[in-house]
């Protein structure tokens, strides 16, 4: 789609941000209110349309916090579009912004979040089926400190929203989401209830945590026989070694997701006091300090980070500036005086334009 082009009547199409399997992601204005938009953009001609589906979703998800807003679905020039918030990075950019670990603090500030998206999606009757972290975002401005759950293409009701009767258990079907933290009972091709989302999350929380889980970088000759490794580690893997150096309330979070039989509801409070719990027994500050805001502080006292990947992260840094602000206060961008080291970056480094991504595909 051409730079420039006018959406809607109203919303006009910037610079391309980012692609996924499902199709691209732009940076879009508002032409009557100036104001910055998210637009997503697939062909209408794909063969399985995501966007209509997903903008229905949404507004039966409106006003849940953490919930981006949609401005608007339509249809224009063979393409489907969807105008949506400016959100801020993903908890995969800041991951990698961050040296590719976080502290327990802000692994357990980011936990109480989550889990209540994820709990929101699972009382509007839907499961989410691909939590992972570039589907975490934080907020700009006033919201900096607000986590938002997005990209619910794969979405797909668990039971009636009106009797609340639960969907009938089903096997023998394939992987949905992200294999890397896929649950136990998605690789072996059960039907995905709310226990699966729970089980993804606690992936990524210990993803958070280690840098990386065991089952990366398995090979193999197909994409199956992957999946298959990857199960076969999942299960092989003790809890114990799994959460080894981190405090006991990560094992028995597990041991809780894993025991959920299909039709469960799990005990949402109940996991979030546990490491409500472990973040006053560490005597930790709910500070909303996160480990990003505090690598800022870092780079904007002139901290000399030698070249290489450090070097790489201090630019990254620079470009992240303008998104990661303490939430305090609404603050007007920096304006990047590195422009042409900037192009040269983005050049050098692929991940460079995921600092950017305002939305991530599955």
């Amino acid at each position: 789609m051409e730079k420039d082009r006018l959406l809607g009547g109203r919303y006009r199409l910037g610079r391309k941000l980012g692609s996924g399997s499902f199709g691209d992601i732009y940076l879009g204005i508002n032409v009557e209110t100036k104001e910055e938009v998210g637009i997503k953009i697939e062909s209408a001609k794909t063969r399985q349309p995501q966007l209509l589906y997903e903008s229905k979703l949404y507004k039966i998800l409106k006003g849940g916090v953490g919930i981006p807003n949609v401005r608007t679905f339509g249809v224009d020039g063979g393409n489907n579009y969807l105008v949506m918030d400016l959100l801020g990075p993903s908890m995969e950019d800041l991951f990698n912004f961050c040296g590719r670990r976080f502290s327990l603090k802000t692994v357990l500030m980011l936990a109480d979040q989550m889990l209540n998206r994820v709990e929101y999606l699972h009382s509007k009757s839907f499961v989410h089926r691909d939590i992972k972290p570039d589907n975490f975002l934080m907020g700009l401005g006033k919201s900096a400190n607000q986590v938002h759950l997005i990209d619910f293409g794969l979405a797909k009701k668990y039971r009636d929203p009106r009797t609340f009767e639960h969907v009938p258990y089903y096997d023998k079907r394939s992987l949905t989401g992200t294999a890397r933290y896929a649950s136990i009972w998605a690789h072996k091709g059960s039907e995905q209830s709310r226990r699966d989302d729970l089980e993804a999350l606690g992936y990524v929380l210990m993803y958070f945590l280690r840098g990386s889980l065991p089952w990366q970088g398995l090979r193999a000759n197909t994409k199956k026989q992957k999946y298959e490794k990857i199960c076969e580690t999942k299960e092989k893997v003790r809890l114990e070694d799994l959460c080894r150096g981190w405090p006991q309330e990560f094992i028995n979070y597990f041991k809780y997701v894993r025991s959920l039989k299909y039709g469960d509801k799990p005990d949402y409070a109940g996991l979030r006091k546990r490491f409500q719990v472990l973040f006053r027994r560490q005597g930790l500050s709910w500070d909303y300090k996160f480990d990003w805001i505090q690598q800022k502080k870092t780079r904007q006292s002139g901290e000399n980070l030698s070249t290489g990947s450090k070097g790489r992260l201090r630019d990254m840094g620079t470009r992240l500036a303008p998104l990661l602000t303490s939430g305090q206060s609404e603050r007007k961008p920096r304006k990047n005086r590195c422009k042409d080291k900037d192009k040269e970056l983005s050049r050098k480094l692929s991940g460079a334009r995921r600092l950017l991504a305002l939305f991530s595909w599955s």
